[in-house]
């Protein structure tokens, strides 16, 4: 029985997933405070409420990881100047250990994932992700 697409993308981000926890087992990081320190890291001043949505978690989840976060001295957050019922997420200068970390560990895994992959075959596979990925968001607009 050949395989679904979407049965395979998932379970290929489910084996990422553990590969990264075992790599780095040692860390003092979750796999949900590494993905937010990224998403951070991606975008400082981020709100929490896009926070919360980008990492598919409530916002009371993320709070509670990011007081984690912020009591480790890896965040910080700000009210948000253009809505006081809002804040931003900032990172310290402390997190940047954690994500060069974080970033070692997950090029490992691009790496022993492609390994078997040429560097064509690996150009057409993400340029057909970016674009199912574009598809699928013009949907929701």
């Amino acid at each position: 029985m050949k395989e679904t697409l979407g049965f395979l993308i998932f379970d290929v981000a489910r084996l990422m997933r553990r590969a990264y926890q075992q790599k780095q087992n040692n860390s003092c990081l979750t796999l949900a405070q590494a993905r937010a320190l990224l998403y951070v890291a991606k975008g400082e001043g981020v709100r929490q409420v896009d926070l919360a949505e980008a990492l598919e978690v409530k916002p009371i989840t993320l709070a509670r990881l990011l007081d984690e976060l912020e009591k480790n001295g890896l965040v910080e957050r700000r009210r948000d100047p253009q809505d006081r019922r809002a804040h931003q997420v900032y990172l310290t200068s402390a997190a940047q250990p954690h994500l060069a970390s974080i970033k070692k560990v997950i090029e490992v895994i691009r790496n022993e994932a492609l390994s078997d992959l040429t560097e064509e075959q690996i150009e057409n596979l993400l340029f057909s992700l970016e674009k199912m990925r574009a598809s699928l968001l013009s949907d929701e607009l």
